[in-house]
């Protein structure tokens, strides 16, 4: 009997150490769950968005905006006035991405790094947190128009925090506060540093498609600049765990000083540009 009974102690005390596990399943394992998929591109539109290249992995990524449609057939909607943009991401970890790219609006290169700070968590912080920064040089410039200018006015800069968070299986938003540097401006008025606060989000329409919009508030444009806020509106589509982006915007640039600071469209008008991206992991 008092085998029987040492029997029964043993068996009550795993199952209660055993229901103490399974609480700390319950719990601790729930709040170890990262938000993933806020975002499926690279982008959402024009901003970067929080997503990055896995570790190992290279993206290459052409990227095409054609010129304003507002000219009808005269230029064949834009497509006689076509930029393009190719980009070499890599992922040097999960967490960090360094990439290369060269646009044929106005000739720019570019380098790139673009890492995670923190990342949503369930029970936990409520953003994920990627900053990105990214160094150009703009070649158009030409010595016979500016017979004074020099290596480093062909440069910029940029630095951005992207905080964003997933609200549901269907909805993300970013804000994006943005600092970016221009050595040589357009024109004296405007201040060589320049700061702005992007906005963007995404939402989910089916299991392939989704709707993505971004916005760029400039906060310090010059009064007389004829240049505008970017307005930009897209559709992912996702094919075999690729994105295809189609977007239409008020800016023909690419990278971030240029989409913020140099976006001459105005969508009253119907001064617009449709582009895509088309990109390939290897």
């Amino acid at each position: 009997m008092k085998y029987y009974f040492l029997l029964l102690l043993f068996l009550s005390i795993s199952i209660n150490a055993q229901d103490d596990l399974f609480s700390e399943i319950d719990t601790d394992s729930v709040g170890d769950q990262y938000a993933t998929a806020a975002f499926k591109g690279l982008k959402i539109v024009n901003f970067e968005s929080t997503k990055l290249v896995a570790k190992k992995e290279l993206v290459f990524m052409v990227s095409h905006r054609f010129g304003s449609i507002e000219n009808g057939f005269d230029t064949f909607f834009g497509l006689d006035d076509a930029v393009t943009r190719m980009s070499f991401i890599y992922g040097i970890s999960d967490g960090f991405n360094i990439g290369v790219s060269r646009s044929s609006f106005q000739k720019i290169y570019q380098a790139s790094a673009k890492y995670r700070l923190v990342r949503q968590k369930d029970n936990g912080f409520p953003f994920t947190v990627v900053a990105f920064n990214s160094i150009l040089i703009n070649t158009s410039f030409e010595e016979d128009n500016l017979p004074k200018i020099k290596f480093k006015d062909r440069l910029g800069y940029t630095a951005q925090l992207l905080i964003s968070k997933k609200l549901s299986s269907k909805l993300s938003l970013e804000l994006a506060p943005t600092f970016f540097h221009e050595n040589l401006v357009p024109f004296n008025e405007q201040h060589n540093s320049q700061y702005a606060i992007g906005f963007g989000g995404r939402h989910k329409l089916s299991k392939r498609w989704s709707v993505n919009v971004d916005y760029g508030w400039h906060l310090n444009r010059a009064d007389n600049s004829p240049f505008k806020n970017p307005l930009s509106i897209g559709f992912d589509l996702e094919t075999g765990g690729h994105v295809f982006q189609m977007h239409f915007s008020n800016a023909q640039a690419m990278n971030t000083n240029g989409f913020l600071g140099q976006a001459t469209g105005d969508w009253s008008d119907g001064d617009i540009y449709f582009g895509f991206n088309l990109s390939r992991v290897f």
